[in-house]
């Protein structure tokens, strides 16, 4: 039921031309059909009733996004999840009724323009300021430098929650969007929506902005939650490149045939609709997963099969629709980028299949 009113409404509210308007304009996205579906109850379903919700399993992030990678939409869902689930797993609900109801946009502000190898801390600092006794004071607060890279949303966003590396650990701050020393330098995105690159130069927070000390807990529950996001989003996008992949070999004829009726493109497609059906497989296995012990591991196979059966589905359907498959007029080409550039979000097919294997040798050792 709630991907169905997902879906009805998207088809109404942002068919792909519409959607190119939205996705390629200024802001990147559009807050009117952001509010309709926040009314609808579609964020809420990201979310579990102790932080005001009404779902937050895996299922649910599965529902919502794959309807989302169906239709192409760019609104701040990904943002709303991950910073979403950080706030409840630091014990913060208070902060997340906001984003819930839509009036409140939210950015994941935690990659790094550095590469960085995992376990290296964070080149964004935050020290404390006019700490009194207990690390408490009147002047009490955080000072924050560093700088942020590929933040979704993030000239939109009206809060961002910022990572950054204390003397403690790696700690999460919400961090206004009109903070003094915060600088953003938005772009658009090749697959449609925006993003920015977020400077911190000296920006000073309060007490109340820290929202735990300890953020790798938080960190590891929103990239789950994005992780498991992204691949649903995926497999509705492979979904729709698919039909339209089929429906055009069925229609253009060559020879004075339909080209479906050559055997070597129709086993091209059948390789495509079962490497689709695996992908499915390993979405609902990691969505059955979530929020388990076995979920790093369902997570790391299922970004490792949409990476890669993604690329073969942009491929097999640019391919098959010849030149025109390249254009801009046809919904396909839209599709095929947001697919392909799925993959390098949260971690490419190459990283996660050697989390995938380094978390099977952690098991068995």
């Amino acid at each position: 039921m709630l991907g169905d009113t997902v879906r009805r409404f998207l088809a109404e509210k942002a068919p792909v031309e519409a959607r190119n308007r939205i996705a390629y304009g200024d802001i990147g996205y559009s807050p009117e059909i952001w509010r309709g579906l926040a009314e609808l109850g579609v964020i809420g379903a990201l979310f579990g009733e102790e932080v005001g919700g009404f779902g937050g399993g895996g299922f649910d992030i599965m529902v919502v996004f794959h309807e989302i990678g169906r239709a192409l939409a760019v609104e701040p869902f990904l943002g709303a999840l991950m910073v979403g689930q950080a706030l409840a797993a630091a014990g913060r609900a208070d902060v997340i009724e906001g984003i819930i109801a839509g009036t409140t946009i939210a950015a994941f502000a935690h990659a790094e323009p550095q590469d960085r190898a995992a376990g290296d801390p964070l080149a964004t600092r935050a020290r404390r300021d006019g700490a009194g006794e207990n690390g408490a004071g009147e002047n009490g607060g955080w000072t924050i430098d560093g700088a942020k890279a590929v933040v979704a949303h993030g000239e939109a966003a009206d809060v961002l929650l910022v990572s950054a590396q204390t003397d403690a650990g790696v700690a999460l701050f919400l961090v206004p969007r009109d903070s003094a020393g915060l600088g953003v330098r938005g772009y658009a995105n090749i697959d449609g929506g925006r993003s920015a690159e977020v400077t911190l130069r000296g920006v000073t927070v309060p007490d109340a902005a820290l929202i735990t000390a300890d953020g790798a807990a938080a960190i590891a529950a929103a990239e789950a939650a994005g992780l498991l996001a992204l691949c649903a989003e995926a497999l509705g996008a492979m979904e729709i490149a698919r039909d339209h992949t089929v429906d055009y070999v069925r229609t253009r004829k060559q020879f004075g045939v339909p080209i479906g009726k050559f055997q070597a493109l129709q086993h091209r497609i059948a390789t495509v609709l079962l490497e689709i059906e695996q992908a499915r497989s390993a979405v609902i296995n990691a969505a059955d997963a979530f929020g388990s012990d076995a979920a790093p591991r369902a997570l790391a196979a299922a970004k490792y099969t949409i990476g890669a059966t993604g690329q073969l589905v942009a491929e097999e359907a640019i391919q098959l629709h010849g030149g025109i498959g390249m254009t801009w007029e046809l919904p396909l080409s839209h599709y095929a980028k947001r697919i392909t550039m799925i993959d390098g979000q949260l971690g490419d097919q190459d990283e996660h299949l050697q989390r995938y294997i380094a978390l099977g040798r952690a098991a068995t050792a």
